[in-house]
């Protein structure tokens, strides 16, 4: 996401660190590059001219510090608008009521369904115990996807077989809930290839009559300029609440979520991030600001790390590393973890990578998780004592292996080289820290170390 957008404003910056200040003039220069930049990455027009102004009033004014790096001046003034046209802050579901209704809104394929399945299992994961509603009884298998969706995700659904009274539905469904100590409806409501008024007037009736906690419009990024219209059309009417954007780890220019925001002033609640039933996130202005402008998102990368990793395996993945014991069976655990994290692209986009275009990071995600999955395949195709113990690889074992999987006998016999000379490196470490009395220890020294793809 805002790849293109992002590698625009990191160029333009670089070219004004060469600068001894900001002048006029090259400010000038860097704001109708800025603004090229923005409406090349699909954002709305009035967005644009609001940005442009608010960085140029800033440039020019006091708040600019005299001595201090111009690039550097740049991206907070950049930084700090871009915060600004994204929402300010985060802004969390709130739900008050019990139990609560959080009514899902948006056009056909949007990702509506999708979305509210994703959602269920956000809630799960906070305490809740949510209640998928199937209120779409226009699309044709809308109800039997929610029904698969929900099993696959492991919450209920409720459903009236052959009913079309969406009121009905919505009401019997309350009651359910009710019944059953579910805390939170989910209604998936119906969408249609454009906005109409017979869409609207049922929204409206549900909105009147059950005063949802939460109206999410939903939006795909993908859609660009025309996300604008689709939101303030179903804000006027509706008034909602707050936007969820699906497929944007898909949208490489981003446009969409810099101009809703400001144009319909409701904020992005909740991101779409992958195909993973798991993988709808919060949404923070400032984590996103600092991913545009090449600075990474750690805090969100600590918690992704918090969320999936196994503390008391880590424990004792650190015990095995000491007594240079860890095993490829280790190394596929921890393997199996990082996936949890999502695509290596999106784990690189998290860290401070700047001067590194998207295209290149791209391409370096794209060969590591080649490479990643070559050793999967190598490791595979071990016996279970092999894996469990590296040592007993001999050269008509390792033969074996390299025609079961497929991979030259080189390579596999590089692949195991390194995997050894990490394991040493691993326990000169931890013997470097034992003995380590506030003087800084030495890093083992290994002078054929080749690049370790692991």
């Amino acid at each position: 996401m805002f790849e293109s957008l992002s590698d625009r404003i990191q160029e333009i910056i670089r070219k004004t660190s060469g600068q001894a200040t900001l002048t006029e003039e090259n400010m000038s220069d860097a704001l109708r590059e800025i603004r090229r930049a923005l409406l090349e990455a699909d954002v709305n027009l009035r967005v644009v001219k609001a940005f442009i102004n608010a960085v140029k009033e800033k440039a020019e004014g006091e708040a600019v510090l005299k001595g201090v790096n111009p690039a550097q001046q740049l991206i907070k003034i950049v930084n700090d608008e871009l915060v600004v046209i994204l929402g300010g802050e985060k802004k969390g579901l709130e739900l008050h009521n019990s139990p609560s209704i959080i009514m899902m809104l948006g056009l056909q394929g949007s990702g509506k369904t999708t979305s509210s399945a994703k959602l269920a299992i956000k809630l799960k994961n906070e305490g809740k115990k949510p209640l998928l509603v199937a209120l779409d009884v226009y699309r044709p298998a809308a109800v039997k996807q929610l029904i698969t969706l929900g099993e696959q995700t492991q919450t209920p659904v409720f459903t009236i077989n052959g009913c079309t009274d969406v009121i009905e539905i919505a009401k019997q469904s309350i009651e359910y809930a009710k019944n059953n100590n579910l805390t939170t409806l989910i209604f998936d409501t119906a969408g249609r290839l454009q906005i109409d008024t017979e869409m609207m007037a049922e929204l409206l009736l549900l909105d009147r009559m059950y005063k949802p906690d939460e109206k999410l419009l939903v939006i795909d990024a993908m859609v660009g300029q025309e996300a604008v219209n689709v939101a303030e059309n179903f804000n006027a009417q509706l008034e909602i609440s707050g936007i969820v954007l699906t497929k944007l780890d898909g949208d490489s220019r981003g446009g969409s979520a810099l101009s809703v925001v400001y144009c319909t002033g409701k904020p992005v609640k909740l991101v779409g991030m992958g195909e993973k039933l798991s993988a709808l996130e919060d949404f923070y202005p400032d984590r996103m600001a600092s991913r545009i402008l090449g600075m990474g998102d750690i805090v969100t990368l600590v918690e992704k790390a918090q969320e999936n990793f196994d503390i008391e395996q880590a424990k004792e993945f650190q015990k095995k590393m000491k007594k240079a014991e860890f095993s490829f069976d280790d190394f596929l655990k921890i393997q199996k973890q990082m996936k949890l994290f999502g695509s290596l692209d999106n784990l690189l986009g998290m860290l401070p990578l700047r001067g590194i275009s998207a295209e290149q990071r791209q391409m370096i995600a794209h060969q590591g998780e080649g490479a990643l999955k070559q050793i999967e395949v190598f490791i595979s195709s071990m016996t279970p004592e092999e894996r469990a113990n590296p040592e007993l690889l001999n050269a008509s074992r390792k033969q074996r292996i390299s025609r079961g999987c497929g991979i030259d006998l080189a390579t596999c016999n590089n692949f195991i080289k390194q995997f050894e000379q990490m394991r040493k490196m691993m326990k000169g470490m931890s013997s470097l820290s034992k003995g380590f009395k506030g003087k800084m220890p030495k890093m083992p020294n290994f002078p054929n170390m080749p690049k370790f793809p692991f």
